[in-house]
């Protein structure tokens, strides 16, 4: 027998023919893809892994997918950002992700795994019902399958459209407003304003450009559609990377906000047309994706129309999305007051013991229709971070002594129908003082 110490871990548990991704260290991302393997195999290993680079020495496409420069920073992004995406260059950013920081975001590769060990892939439907920034979705059309997402808020439906947009959309008109950044940033600043003023500027007499931002500000904000539909994704793309520069400009003094613009817009350009030629040189079809702007408590969709959920839930209270996209959110057009009041999470007023009762009711009806629309024998997955430190001020309990949310979320859906299947802890970075790890939560509708 050999000697276990000489077993490279966790090569001993996986065949042969299968080679990790590199820089793979999370115990979850070894178990997600010890699943993968014992879930996928030959061609649609190739096609579908997460946490494979090779099979049978064939290249995986996430692998081609990810290799080379994906995410193109600009010049003046600081030492520790560039190691981070580069260090998770297989993680995040690649496609469309790297469009828009959207705080809480879902880790793109996780969620590939967790698509793979549930079954998705080309004829399933797979359901968000709290989409958030769209990277469920996303990676389901990258899959082959169809996707729902589903969000009440009107930022997210637009960042999640974007994203869409940008796998197959024409770039010609977006570079040509990039080669006339002033100029486009200069409209935006006009028509929503700046985190910092910018004054004094004039906008440049470019008929096409300023054809461009006049429709598609009217099929952004007013929601009219009409037919040149390269007009409407290239302003929502520009539209996209300027509020994106807001919340730079909002958390950053570094570079001037034209500046900012500009490195920002070249990223976004970047992610779109690497991903465009990846897929061209691949030739693979992508799934569909209906981005919705709805409520997680009335989906709207017909009984058992979904194969597969997957979603992440506010962390009861812990962020205020309302407020922390309030900018956006009045770029949009959209009632932040609405939101105050339906937003999961928000509300309940001032109380911490009201706005926890709220969630907790907000998330039954939530779940009760994940089990409505999922088919039988399917799974819903849920991703959800503990958050014992603020339970225990409301419970009055110490944290230590606190159910986590993701048990008491489990017991929610259990009470429903749904059966329990497993579970896979995962530690949460950067955010450590307020949740320090989530859980990956397998349900099954029986």
């Amino acid at each position: 027998m050999d000697d276990p110490l000489t077993q490279a871990f966790p090569a001993c548990l996986l065949p042969d023919n299968l080679t990790l991704i590199p820089g793979l260290r999370e115990v979850y991302e070894l178990h997600l893809a010890w699943l993968e393997a014992q879930t996928l195999s030959g061609a649609a290993l190739v096609e579908q892994a997460a946490y494979f680079c090779s099979v049978d020495g064939r290249p995986t496409r996430h692998f081609l997918t990810c290799v080379g420069e994906t995410l193109k920073l600009p010049d003046f992004s600081s030492a520790g950002l560039r190691s981070f995406f580069k260090t998770n260059s297989f993680r995040t950013g690649y496609a469309t992700h790297g469009l828009f920081p959207y705080r809480g975001k879902f880790h793109p590769q996780m969620v590939r795994g967790i698509l793979n060990v549930i079954g998705v892939g080309p004829g399933k439907t797979v359901l968000d019902p709290m989409m958030g920034s769209g990277t469920v979705p996303i990676e389901a059309a990258l899959l082959g399958a169809d996707a729902v997402g589903v969000d009440i808020s009107p930022f997210c439906t637009f960042m999640t459209e974007t994203k869409a947009s940008g796998l197959t959309m024409s770039l010609e008109r977006a570079e040509g407003a990039l080669a006339s950044a002033e100029t486009t940033f200069d409209y935006f600043v006009r028509r929503h304003g700046v985190a910092l003023p910018t004054a004094g500027q004039q906008l440049a007499q470019d008929d096409d450009l300023r054809r461009v931002m006049e429709e598609g500000a009217d099929y952004v904000v007013s929601g009219r559609r009409f037919r040149d539909r390269e007009t409407a994704e290239t302003y929502a793309l520009l539209l996209l990377a300027f509020l994106d520069t807001m919340g730079y400009t909002q958390r950053s003094q570094r570079k001037p906000p034209l500046e900012q613009f500009q490195g920002i817009l070249e990223r976004y350009l970047h992610c779109c047309r690497k991903f465009q030629q990846v897929r061209g040189a691949q030739g693979f079809d992508l799934g569909r994706i209906d981005a919705r702007q709805g409520d997680a408590r009335q989906l709207g969709l017909a009984d058992e129309s979904v194969d597969a959920i997957l979603f992440s839930p506010p962390y009861s209270f812990a962020i205020d999305y309302a407020e922390n996209d309030a900018f956006h959110l009045a770029a949009l057009g959209a009632d932040r007051a609405d939101l105050d009041k339906s937003m999961i999470g928000l509300r309940g007023g001032s109380r911490l013991a009201d706005k926890y009762d709220c969630y907790l009711e907000d998330m039954n009806g939530a779940l009760r229709e994940c089990h409505r629309v999922l088919k039988q024998g399917c799974h819903c997955v849920i991703v959800v971070g503990t958050n014992n430190n603020q339970l225990s001020k409301v419970l009055k309990l110490p944290a230590d002594q606190v159910i986590g949310l993701h048990k008491i979320l489990r017991d929610a859906a259990e009470s429903l129908g749904f059966s329990f299947s497993a579970e896979i802890p995962r530690a949460i970075k950067g955010i450590a003082n307020t949740m320090r790890e989530e859980y990956i939560v397998f349900l099954k509708k029986e």
